[in-house]
């Protein structure tokens, strides 16, 4: 059974692409505070599970918190055992998806034709994930958006920042992961902070059409 995308007011994912253990608190602590509720692990990060259950046990209610970079159905469970809730992919593969369906998790694989965003809708993910969206751009989501099934929960990750989201507001994407323009190994909570501050500020500009 598949678990619908949350509704939120912004549906904006910061991934911390690289982050580590003895970090992720503060880091965690001024994303949230800045707005951002949505966060996203990727499992090449370093103990990635110790980080994902550090921020799943300091998140308010209303915080998703999960992995990126999911590749099998072990790491689905893993991500379960230390209380993650959201699982991305870089692909579309079905085992992956049912386990994280049993566990009760919001899913968000990862698609770029038409091919697998239909695959993945048949599947029953709660958002397609359109990666690397620059690539494709606005108008390649568009076109592609067009065939899938009405109310499908759109995400553009890869190249998006509070520079371009309302190209793609435009073209029907709803949702985005933000990575590097929110965060890079090295950074400091500070820097986190602000750039979260500026991207939230983006974002709503963006969905108001200024």
């Amino acid at each position: 059974m598949s678990v619908l995308f949350p509704p939120m007011k912004r549906p904006l994912v910061a991934i911390l692409r690289g982050v580590k253990p003895e970090e992720t608190e503060a880091i965690l602590s001024v994303l949230i505070e800045a707005g951002m509720t949505a966060i996203e692990i990727p499992l090449n990060s370093p103990d990635p599970f110790r980080s994902i259950g550090t921020a799943a046990k300091l998140a308010p209610a209303g915080v998703l918190i999960g992995a990126g970079t999911v590749l099998s159905a072990a790491d689905v469970d893993r991500l379960n055992d230390v209380g993650g809730k959201l699982m991305v992919s870089p692909n579309v593969d079905v085992e992956v998806l049912a386990r994280a369906h049993q566990h009760g998790m919001v899913t968000l694989p990862g698609v770029f034709s038409p091919t697998e965003a239909l695959l993945a809708a048949r599947s029953g993910a709660s958002g397609l994930k359109f990666f690397p969206a620059s690539v494709l751009g606005a108008s390649g989501i568009a076109a592609i958006r067009a065939i899938l099934p009405a109310g499908v929960m759109i995400a553009a990750v890869g190249g998006v920042s509070d520079q371009n989201f309302a190209e793609y507001i435009k073209g029907g994407v709803t949702a985005f992961g933000l990575g590097s323009g929110l965060y890079k190994p090295g950074m400091s909570a500070a820097d986190v902070a602000a750039r979260a501050k500026a991207t939230i500020e983006a974002y709503d500009r963006a969905v108001r059409g200024g």
